[in-house]
């Protein structure tokens, strides 16, 4: 989505988890987040930009210089259909993701990983997401929020209105 948004519009698309992930699966936003947020930072800098992601260490920065937020805020059912998806066509083809990263069958049952992560963070990131956004903070933004994928279809265009 946050690349065909970006292409659409001409602007670079930072993707988070590039930024965060090292080498052998070393998660910056938590062995080093003063580098991640750096890196965000340094990111975000630009006069405009597509991020793509979410991590709360690097959430207010980024949604304090953002004008739209697109809220996928999709059924468990999609989601976890997705998420199962994503990662098995990945462990399958054995595609590479940063720096050498790739998904692992045997990492499926760690609580971290993307499968068990989405399933048990659902509900509390969507309560989380609607306080902040009803909030005064972040008042400034322009919400999408999309709640199916055929609403999403159409994302790009009302951007471009």
């Amino acid at each position: 989505m946050a690349k065909r948004i970006a292409s659409a519009l001409d602007l670079p698309c930072i993707e988070l988890d590039r930024l965060n992930w090292g080498a052998d699966w070393r998660d910056l936003s938590k062995t080093d987040p003063d580098e991640f947020i750096q890196r965000v930072r340094d990111a975000i800098s630009a006069d405009a930009w597509v991020s793509d992601g979410n991590y709360a260490v690097v959430r207010d920065s980024i949604w304090r210089r953002a004008t739209h937020l697109v809220w996928l805020d999709y059924s468990r059912a999609v989601v976890m259909y997705r998420v199962i998806k994503r990662s098995a066509t990945r462990a399958f083809d054995k595609t590479e993701l940063w720096v050498g990263n790739r998904e692992d069958w045997r990492r499926w049952l760690r609580a971290s990983h993307p499968i068990r992560w989405a399933w048990s963070t659902w509900q509390e990131r969507r309560s989380r997401f609607e306080i902040l956004l009803n909030g005064a903070q972040y008042s400034h933004l322009v919400v999408l929020r999309l709640r199916t994928p055929r609403e999403a279809a159409n994302v790009v265009d009302q951007l471009g209105a």
